[in-house]
């Protein structure tokens, strides 16, 4: 069991939660949900799988059943990787995307139907019951089947997303008939039910997933991809398989962070870790600027040959293996001037608006899981029938030549990614952070804060927390020392110090085992900068 300083030095609405059982989420209901399941002697999958599908009535801003998704689960003797990102339309091209939206157009819309990406996250659900789950498929829908009927009061973060969404996405078909049936935003307080959401996912839970992928919701969706100008075909939808995959990892600390490989972000994690591995991290001062400083500069580092290199995998022109070689990283190193801020350029490492949740359970698996509709909303395009909210993803295509180039059947450069920590080959923490490309930049601050600095899940994070952006701009949280803030400034970090934690500084959930877990059991944190829970029994 890890030492941790549990005073907490940050303000906080949260407290560490002790339990055998346990489930993270950002939404309270979400989080029973899932601890439903476990009482019914249900494994951690089981509860993940219902607080997930319960999130995507409970968080509409950030997830739905248009959603991808990602996990890596402990199974109780080995790491597993499930990759449930969508890949585009077998009728989406370059050269067709540019025809339609312009010569000059960089990457497929923002928004609308040629931003959706055929949907993974229910194909996620089907897979993880079908290999690893305990209950009957259809017990695990009926959390959120109940509050899609009965509806919720919508809580204080997610209010303030969806009516700052509102004005952009208000016109898009479906969106308004969805998410403001009274005509606007709804207020804190105020009750929201999801009939048509409900319905689909009925179909979901009926069919074991089925419906959504070769039966009636595939072919509503195709329809009204079709009415609106659309690609997405039955075929599209019937030939989608998740794909279970080995994860990637770094070594930092005596412990081993283990995350999805491309063609999503998480190796910008274990790269920034590697880089700080070559340094005495723990001999600066916490929230000091030299700590904040290494920090920043090895996020930027990895980024920028995260998004020079990492595309689908056989569209990569360096391997992984590559990218986290010891030697090169600690090239990558020898880079970062300690009184200096710089914006890096790639290496050559050839020789030569998300949810995310966790569940664990007392007979020792752990699930890491998140799923996404990219940015708030999504495509804003909602299936009025089953409610089918479409995420955005086809948006992280390039529309140019290079290793990310929107391709048929291709999937995008994915921000969202799970995590998971072990040590010595055994499990230690299922964990994840929200929020775009803050993503791995709050995979490494976290890991940090508990592994170099022992602060416990909870205060490391309810931290502040800084978020690099491009070149030298940095958002950084009001509650970071002034004196560190102005010192980083003086180097040359361009800071902006902002009051709104949701989107700019991503929100965690973590699960870290303190022994057995059938008798020391789990501590659990809750990001307070979102609506959620820690619960466990």
């Amino acid at each position: 069991m890890k030492d941790f300083d549990f005073h907490n030095p940050y303000p906080t609405t949260r407290i560490p939660v002790f339990a055998r059982n346990a489930v993270s989420t950002s939404h309270p209901l979400a989080a029973q949900a899932g601890l439903r399941m476990l009482w019914k002697g249900g494994n951690a999958v089981d509860a993940a799988i219902a607080a997930a599908a319960a999130m995507t009535i409970c968080e509409p801003v950030s997830n739905g059943l248009g959603s991808d998704a990602f996990a890596i689960l402990w199974d109780g003797k080995e790491l597993h990787g499930l990759n449930a990102s969508g890949p585009a339309p077998a009728g989406w091209t370059a050269a067709s995307f540019r025809e339609k939206y312009g010569t000059n157009a960089a990457t497929p819309p923002k928004r609308g139907i040629d931003s959706a990406t055929v949907p993974g996250a229910v194909g996620a659900w089907m897979a993880l019951s079908q290999r690893f789950g305990k209950l009957p498929f259809a017990d695990l829908l009926e959390p959120a089947i109940e509050i899609a009927e009965r509806g919720y009061l919508v809580p204080v973060v997610v209010q303030q997303k969806w009516e700052a969404a509102t004005e952009e996405l208000g016109g898009q078909p479906g969106f308004a008939k969805a998410f403001l049936p009274w005509g606007r935003a709804p207020r804190v307080g105020e009750m929201f039910q999801f009939h048509a959401a409900a319905k689909g996912l009925r179909a979901i839970a009926a069919s074991k997933g089925e419906a959504f992928y070769r039966g009636e919701i595939a072919a509503a969706i195709a329809r009204f991809s079709q009415e609106q100008g659309g690609s997405h075909t039955v075929q599209d939808f019937a030939a989608y398989q998740p794909e279970w995959v080995k994860p990637i990892a770094k070594n930092y600390r005596g412990y081993t962070l283990h995350e999805i490989p491309p063609n999503g972000q998480g190796i910008a994690a274990l790269m920034a870790l590697g880089i700080l591995g070559q340094f005495d991290l723990a001999s600066h001062k916490l929230d000091g600027p030299d700590s904040q400083h290494l920090q920043i500069e090895a996020m930027k580092l990895a980024f920028a040959d995260t998004y020079r290199f990492v595309a689908e995998r056989a569209s990569m022109e360096v391997t992984a293996e590559q990218m986290l070689d010891d030697a090169y990283l600690a090239s990558r190193a020898k880079s970062i001037d300690m009184k200096r801020a710089q914006p890096f350029e790639p290496g050559n490492p050839v020789k030569g608006g998300t949810i995310y949740l966790t569940a664990a359970d007392e007979n020792g698996m752990m699930i890491s899981f998140i799923q996404s509709n990219y940015m708030g909303f999504g495509s804003g395009c909602v299936e009025p029938e089953f409610g089918v909210s479409l995420q955005n993803r086809g948006h992280g295509f390039s529309l140019l030549p290079g290793p990310n180039q929107l391709a048929p059947g291709k999937r995008p450069f994915h921000t969202i990614i799970p995590a998971f920590l072990t040590k010595d080959g055994q499990p230690v923490m299922s964990f994840g952070v929200m929020g775009g490309n803050m993503q791995p930049q709050g995979h490494m601050q976290t890991l940090v804060r508990m592994l170099d600095y022992h602060q416990g899940p909870q205060a490391a994070c309810d931290a502040p927390r800084w978020r690099f952006n491009a070149g030298l701009e940095i958002n950084v949280e009001h509650q970071m020392p002034t004196a560190t803030v102005q010192e980083l400034q003086r180097r040359g970090h361009r800071m902006e110090v902002i009051n709104d934690s949701y989107q700019d500084f991503g929100a965690g959930q973590f699960i870290w085992r303190m022994g057995d877990p059938k008798k020391e059991g789990y501590v659990v944190a809750s990001d307070s900068r979102r609506d959620g829970l820690a619960a466990g029994f």
